[in-house]
């Protein structure tokens, strides 16, 4: 496998004394999705109120020999060295981790503590409870891990990618970093999206004190529309857990008086396109 990082320095000049030194740490995606939008989106945020970003980022297209990547996920030495070298660098104020799964690891925690700095952690979805991330098996939703305790339920219905190897590898970082407390012990704020994820992982045993919600957002307000365009509109991936079989079954129940418009792409875009909406 080649591994490669991304560490690249989005400036401004410092405009108040408040201004911080941010790194932001992420592991994109084969497909672009929103996660990735929002690390984008934040960074240019915080660039525009004076901060310094860091961005240390791996990618999943540079995943070559997947066997290689199963024997990371735990712990990534590689990933470690270069973020303690990049933090006694730069010394960035905060680390700002948005996901490290599959090839980051949660080594980029330990990296930070190492170097004295405090690690905010965004929730984007539920990967700390759930190796598929998504409370979604078979058409409904799955709390097996979280009522047992256990990750085997997951590896036994093949979770992630419909894969035992793939699922159990997930399953084995959260089950040792569970036991280590690394998730608990090595950061200092959690953010989530709703209020709703935010009870989830209350209820699973995360510290209510170090959770706080901060919703997704559009950085320039466009306003509201004027309801003109005579249609809906759906933006997103295409997958079973956005919703997609729902809202195509309701379409059709529905008078046709508007046009539904989806816009994305995924594993059920074949499904969108025999809708003929």
């Amino acid at each position: 496998m080649s591994s490669t990082h991304d560490s690249t320095i989005i400036s401004s000049p410092r405009e108040t004394c408040a201004a911080l030194k941010v790194l932001l740490v992420h592991n994109s995606y084969r497909t672009p999705g929103g996660e990735d939008q929002v690390v984008n989106a934040e960074a240019d945020l915080l660039r525009s109120h004076g901060h310094e970003v860091l961005l240390f980022q791996e990618t999943n297209t540079n995943i070559h020999n997947p066997l290689v990547v199963l024997g990371q996920v735990v712990w990534n030495h590689k990933s470690y060295r270069e973020l303690r070298t990049l933090i006694q660098r730069y010394r960035p104020d905060i680390v700002h981790v948005h996901n490290t799964f599959p090839i980051i690891s949660p080594a980029a925690l330990y990296a930070s503590a190492k170097e004295c700095v405090p690690v905010v952690h965004t929730l984007h979805n539920y990967r700390l409870l759930c190796p598929a991330a998504t409370f979604y098996r078979d058409g409904q939703v799955c709390e097996d891990c979280v009522d047992s305790q256990s990750f085997l339920p997951a590896v036994v219905h093949a979770c992630y990618r419909q894969s035992r190897l793939t699922t159990a590898a997930s399953a084995a970082t959260l089950t040792v970093h569970r036991l280590a407390l690394s998730w608990h012990r090595h950061v200092a704020a959690y953010i989530a999206l709703t209020e709703f994820a935010r009870h989830k992982f209350v209820e699973s045993g995360f510290d209510q004190g170090k959770i706080h919600v901060k919703p997704n957002f559009i950085a320039v307000d466009p306003g509201v529309g004027s309801h003109c365009g005579g249609y809906a509109l759906y933006v997103g991936r295409l997958t079973d857990e956005k919703g997609i079989a729902t809202l195509l079954h309701a379409w059709r129940h529905l008078d046709h008086s508007y046009q539904l418009e989806i816009i994305g792409d995924g594993p059920l875009s074949s499904d969108v396109k025999a809708a003929q909406l």
